[in-house]
């Protein structure tokens, strides 16, 4: 499954697309500036994903991605 299926598959699930997450995850104090935060851990955000959204492993870590930088919509 490409990273842009991952997205569209959360976007339906959930009804958020990553600019959401993105404002989420900064006022759940993960991120600062669109930036992890030193100190937060991956579990951390993919625990949060899961249990507030009902994502499951892969598609978390996909938003961690996004969040981290290292991916970005539309990468495949």
């Amino acid at each position: 499954m490409s990273f842009q299926a991952y997205i569209d598959n959360i976007r339906v699930k959930t009804g958020k697309g990553p600019a959401d997450f993105r404002q989420l995850a900064e006022q759940k104090g993960f991120t600062q500036n669109g930036q992890i935060k030193p100190g937060i851990k991956a579990g951390e955000i993919v625990k949060w994903l899961k249990d507030d959204f009902g994502l499951g492993h892969g598609h978390a870590m996909a938003i961690y991605a996004l969040l981290k930088g290292v991916k970005k919509e539309g990468d495949k």
